[in-house]
């Protein structure tokens, strides 16, 4: 998350797999494979809990009034979502059960390079494959859903104290449309998630919340600039104490071997 923060192409997401193959002595591929199953997990949770409170609305029209047309745009994101999160879970189910075909597909797709280059992207793909299996047993697949709803509900806790520092009592589950929006706009990828959150973190303030413009922009910066100050103090101890420099995990990260 550091590197992300601080090196433009969001190559944080391929350091963190590369780096963890690395220290726990696991296979790069597979680690990658991981990852997209990461991505899915929450893109479905955050879907599903955004669209617990969109069909919860009539408990608690009365305390909060949603916009139409905000309303129809929260519900028109979340159904993106869906779709985004349900195709990469039927691509990650069709690489699975059907990796011969994924493989041979690949292979056409590869021929024109070197020999060398082919037999090396053959053998990622296969401990990628490896990796996309999150289904090992039913016991493990609770616990996996369990951890992504624990992540969420807990960055959205963070942001509800963040707001009641700010004297702006939001209840609690009132917020989960404002992370949603913020996760679509960290999604975007630019550098630092600039731009994107910004954007949707202020709309998500005045469209949901009625805040005023200057103070929603307000909280959108500090609280960018706490998430961003937090995570490279942590990043730089952790890099500090491995031995490692920002310079080396950048070209970790550039290359696509570990």
């Amino acid at each position: 998350f550091m590197v992300t923060f601080l090196l433009p192409g969001r190559i944080g997401e391929i350091v963190k797999p590369l780096y963890c193959a690395r220290k726990e002595c696991v296979r790069p591929g597979f680690v990658l494979g991981t990852v997209v199953v990461e991505r899915v997990f929450d893109i479905l949770t955050m879907c599903f809990l955004l669209g617990a409170f969109l069909l919860a609305r009539p408990l608690y029209a009365s305390r909060f009034v949603l916009k139409p047309e905000t309303s129809a745009r929260l519900t028109q994101m979340g159904v993106i979502g869906l779709a985004v999160g349900f195709g990469l879970l039927g691509v990650i189910l069709f690489f699975y059960f059907f990796r011969d075909r994924a493989v041979r597909l690949a292979s056409l797709l590869l021929r024109p390079l070197p020999r060398k280059w082919r037999d090396k992207a053959s053998r990622l793909l296969h401990e990628f494959i490896d990796g996309l299996k999150f289904f090992h047993s039913p016991g493990n697949l609770v616990i996996y859903v369990g951890l992504s709803f624990a992540v969420w509900l807990g960055i959205t806790f963070f942001y509800w104290v963040f707001f009641l520092s700010y004297r702006v009592s939001i209840p609690f589950f009132f917020l989960i449309p404002y992370i949603f929006l913020t996760m679509v706009g960290a999604s975007i990828p630019t550098p630092g998630m600039l731009g994107g959150f910004h954007y949707f973190s202020q709309f998500g303030l005045t469209q949901l919340y009625g805040i005023d413009a200057n103070l929603a922009f307000t909280l959108t910066v500090v609280v960018h600039a706490v998430q961003m100050a937090m995570t490279c103090l942590i990043g730089y101890a952790i890099v500090w104490k491995e031995g490692l420099s920002l310079l080396q995990l950048r070209k970790l990260g550039e290359t696509s071997v570990p």
